[in-house]
């Protein structure tokens, strides 16, 4: 039987929303072993004088749970 947590990151660039994306998901990486499915909830962008600065995007985040023997 598998058990799954699912997580909400948020990533920012300013670059692009894919960009945002896989920073936040190298960043989880590095901590949460057995990623598994990401799902984008919401984009947005930070603007400032007309022009955007920040692509931001909300994920949930799920990774497989390891099982404990012992």
């Amino acid at each position: 039987m598998s058990v799954y947590k699912v997580v909400e990151l948020i990533g920012s660039s300013p670059k692009s929303w894919e960009d945002a994306t896989a920073k936040a998901l190298a960043k989880a990486g590095k901590s949460l072993k057995k990623l598994r499915v990401a799902r984008v909830l919401e984009q947005d962008v930070t603007i400032d004088k007309g022009k955007v600065m920040q692509y931001r995007v909300r994920l949930n985040l799920s990774f497989k749970l390891e099982d404990i023997e012992g």
